[in-house]
């Protein structure tokens, strides 16, 4: 056994390893002729030749995810803690959005009412219809009527309440208040205002007498744009003499004609038709409001009234259905609104991390729920590029972890392995992913994983100890008995076993004897 060593050491063609390896099969596989107690010789035998790769990787989720808001806002509700298992398209948390959520509501029942005149429009109209719709005209009618003259009340109690601020509560510290020349009576350190007031009062005059002149020929039939429109600039006018009054009076000088007291009351007056003048524009404004939504839902039924007598043509149901097309893209906008301020799972998994609580302020695309896939785990291993030619998608391993020792082994398969380097440690390595055939509840993220992944079998391979092979001059060749003789016979080699033996494609033969050491 010692001209064995001996002559592996003299080529130093195997690697500790290996060397290890190729005396086993000399002991054990391989039948050693022992002629005269040397171990020259040894007769080559067809067997079974295997090869594999070893390597160390992690054991993953295949799925692993940080989730965020695409919005910023306030978080109203999280329904997970670290640990649940969700299923998939739940909800995990959200921010405030009970707009988003009425919008939605609001679309929904639009699309409904859209497929509802669709599905309408394809039966046809009823006689019952028809008397509906007329009905409804005759409603809208009346509603427009009384809304029509709900904005001519206001107007007329607004200019009313102008009147009386003008006339009575501002004009009571005035001095021929409706002439070209009105004098304030009391004295004031800001004699700025008081000029304004002086000045504005004639033209708020004017204003008050043309303003009676157009409401006395409001009639329901009238432009309520236009006059809605003046009433609010009137208004205006009036605000703008009462607050200059106001600013006034707050720098009133008492004087023997004016005393404190007459000022006191004096704005206290004015406060409130300053209050009076606001609560008139508000209600002119409203009493507008309700008049257009009166018109617009006048028009709205008497188109529907027309279509109805119209009757159905493929033209107006094409229409229709162009107008469901719309309410549906409504509602799916809404809908998309509405899960920007949600996170849903987006795969069955084990929630691993939460960073938020109610009431927090949150900003977009943060990392605020990570979760990992429950099911599916994997393995993540990176294999130095000097043994990628060696593996390919299907192959085969066995993996043992470290938190159950090398007497359990589980089954496991390449999935993947990726085109491009990653450098570890300043080696070139490939990332490859092994997935478990089967799952099992021993098996955990982040356990450390030991695999032997085997890239070839096959019996019937005739292969001897890699020390064995010369290599001269761009051959290759072994030296064989052939009769007393020891010649050296060229030989073609294929892949190395994983105990160091190589393949001998062509040149031995199943009976062969291989000179181990020449005497």
């Amino acid at each position: 056994m010692k001209k064995v060593f001996s002559l592996l050491s003299q080529y130093s063609l195997l690697t500790g390893v290996a060397l290890i390896a190729v005396v086993a099969i000399i002991g054990s596989s391989i039948f050693l002729k022992n002629g005269n107690g040397n171990g020259e010789t040894l007769v080559v035998r067809a067997g079974t030749f295997v090869q594999q790769v070893s390597t160390s990787g992690t054991v993953v989720a295949a799925d692993d995810v940080e989730l965020g808001f695409t919005l910023s806002g306030r978080i109203s509700r999280v329904y997970v803690k670290v640990g649940d298992t969700v299923a998939i398209g739940k909800v995990l948390a959200e921010i405030e959005n009970g707009d988003t959520r009425a919008a939605v509501l609001q679309r929904q029942a639009a699309l409904e009412a859209e497929e509802a005149r669709l599905r309408s429009l394809e039966e046809g109209t009823r006689l019952e219809e028809l008397a509906v719709a007329e009905a409804e005209v005759e409603s809208a009618k009346a509603t427009l009527a009384q809304r029509n003259q709900g904005v001519i009340d206001a107007i007329e109690s607004a200019y009313a309440d102008a009147d009386d601020a003008i006339r009575n509560q501002l004009d009571q510290f005035l001095t021929n208040p409706r002439t070209e020349n009105p004098k304030v009576d009391f004295l004031s350190t800001n004699s700025q205002v008081i000029t304004t007031i002086e000045n504005d009062r004639p033209l708020v005059e004017a204003m008050l007498a043309l303003w009676q002149t157009e409401i006395l020929s409001l009639s329901l039939s009238s432009d309520f744009t236009k006059a809605v429109l003046n009433a609010q600039k009137n208004l205006s006018s009036v605000s703008s003499l009462l607050s200059a009054a106001s600013t006034a009076l707050s720098s009133a000088i008492p004087s023997s004609s004016t005393t404190q007291s007459e000022i006191d009351g004096y704005v206290t007056d004015i406060a409130a038709a300053r209050s009076a003048i606001n609560s008139a524009i508000s209600a002119v404004t409203s009493a507008a409001t309700a008049e257009t939504s009166a018109a617009a839902a006048l028009n709205t039924a008497e188109k529907n009234l027309a279509l109805k007598r119209a009757g159905s043509t493929v033209a107006n149901i094409d229409v229709q259905k162009a107008q469901v097309r719309v309410a549906e893209a409504q509602l799916a906008d809404a809908r998309a609104a509405l899960q920007k301020t949600l996170i849903v799972a987006p795969f069955r998994g084990v929630i691993t991390h939460v960073d938020i609580t109610p009431g927090e302020i949150v900003s977009p695309n943060g990392s605020d729920i990570s979760m990992i896939s429950a099911d599916a785990l994997q393995i993540e291993t990176y294999v130095p590029e000097i043994n990628i030619p060696l593996l390919s998608v299907g192959n085969r391993a066995t993996v043992t972890l470290d938190a159950y020792g090398d007497d359990v082994p589980f089954e496991v398969i390449i999935v993947s392995i990726d085109p491009a380097q990653t450098m570890r440690d300043g080696v070139s390595t490939y990332r490859a992913i092994l997935q478990f055939g089967t799952q099992d509840p021993r098996i955990r993220a982040g356990m450390t994983a030991n695999i032997t992944i085997t890239t070839q079998e096959r019996d019937d391979v005739i292969s001897i100890p890699q020390g064995l092979v010369i290599s001269r001059d761009g051959k290759k060749f072994v030296r064989v008995k052939e009769g007393g003789t020891t010649v050296e016979r060229e030989v073609t080699t294929g892949s190395v076993s994983s105990i160091g033996s190589v393949e001998i494609t062509s040149g031995l033969l199943d009976g062969d004897i291989v000179v181990l050491l020449e005497e």
